[in-house]
């Protein structure tokens, strides 16, 4: 089995960053009236600023296969070409499509010769499981190389345009036509980006990082649907498909926006991550003492006092000072996050030959968690 190292990291955030008061003038007024959400979610997530790939009136100006192919470019030099990679591996979980792949598209506009191709979907552990599929395939000695992404284009999800037709219909309905919490909740969370490793089976470049191990967990089994879209929750908790809806529901329902359960998450979400960290950790024989940087990614900073109140209790003591998170400059952009945090620790000039980094990975969507550890070497 081959050794497997992080040698070059990259990232694309779109256009200039979108602060708190600029948000809502990009996304739109749903039925002219302002969020009632937004201040009380943003208190909360202590976001200030975010990327969109939409430009000041909100036109759009990249997809999501095109932020991926910028952010690979950016891991091509004189010493490796595009033309080099043997595997490209890509999660999102806000494909520009239903298909092609979004892997498909993303070699369609980086046209570097033939490849092999790995599209990965799902929430935010899709960036982690199309980096471990990348891992797997020079470990067993498939591929010399591999050029793994997470990428996220969810601004057009969150425009007003999408829900226009469901606030007209409650309004018809002589209801308030107020989009529900669970859909309008998301609109001030979510941001765009994309994050590239480039992985070698030799530790190339300034600062290699060796792959020990990833481990993931998923808890479907137990629990119900807590992040979805193109579906709508019944009262059992059971997902009724958009292909199951007529058309005019599409719109009145708004079927295709990003949804989530805030109670099932807030319930659920700590004691799971911390529950399975703990297992992986264990499995490896990772003292949580020997962890120079956890890179967590939290969508909010509202859970950073939780997640360290219940690590602590179930004996996973990492002191806040080892605790890496940017989360406050661009945003929680899903799959690419833990991509675009690497990216910046990389590049601080901080690490040092032999440090531990941990990264950490939730996915609200039905609960599953993934992490790997590296070594600076």
């Amino acid at each position: 089995m081959k050794e497997v190292y992080i040698t070059k990291i990259a990232k694309f955030l779109p256009n200039k960053p979108v602060s708190n008061d600029e948000m809502e003038l990009r996304l739109g007024l749903i039925n002219n009236m302002p969020s009632k959400a937004r201040r009380i979610v943003l208190r909360n997530n202590q976001i200030k600023t975010r990327y969109y790939a939409l430009d000041e009136k909100g036109n759009v100006t990249h997809n999501n296969a095109q932020l991926t192919t910028e952010a690979i470019k950016l891991l091509c030099d004189g010493d490796f070409k595009a033309n080099q990679i043997e595997l490209l591996s890509c999660g999102t979980s806000s494909p520009d499509q239903i298909m092609p792949s979004h892997a498909s598209m993303v070699h369609g506009f980086l046209k570097n010769g033939n490849t092999e191709l790995n599209s990965v979907s799902g929430v935010c552990c899709s960036g982690m499981n199309a980096l471990k599929y990348g891992f797997m395939s020079i470990k067993s000695n498939l591929t010399k190389n591999a050029v793994c992404t997470g990428s996220e284009r969810p601004s057009t999800w969150m425009k007003s345009n999408l829900f226009e037709e469901e606030a007209h219909y409650l309004k018809a309905l002589e209801e308030k036509p107020i989009i529900a919490f669970q859909k309008d909740f998301l609109r001030w969370m979510l941001s765009d980006g994309a994050g590239a490793f480039l992985l070698e089976d030799k530790p190339n470049g300034k600062t290699p990082l060796k792959i020990e191990w990833m481990e993931g967990f998923s808890y479907a089994h137990e629990l119900e649907a807590c992040m979805y879209s193109g579906s709508d929750k019944l009262e059992n908790g059971f997902l009724k498909p958009w292909s199951e809806f007529e058309s005019k529901d599409w719109g009145e329902k708004s079927i295709f926006a990003i949804k989530q359960d805030t109670k099932l998450l807030g319930k659920n979400v700590l004691v799971k991550g911390v529950e399975s960290l703990k297992n992986a950790i264990e499995k490896h024989n990772l003292k949580a003492e020997d962890i120079t940087y956890y890179l967590p990614h939290i969508s909010s900073y509202y859970f950073k006092e939780g997640l360290y109140d219940a690590m602590q209790k179930q004996g996973v003591n990492i002191p806040w000072k080892n605790w890496f998170i940017n989360l406050e400059k661009v945003g929680n952009v899903g799959s690419a996050s833990i991509y675009i945090m690497l990216e910046e620790l990389v590049h601080s000039g901080k690490l040092k030959k032999g440090d531990v980094i941990l990264l950490s990975v939730p996915e609200s969507a039905r609960f599953s968690y993934t992490y790997a550890r590296l070594t600076v070497c």
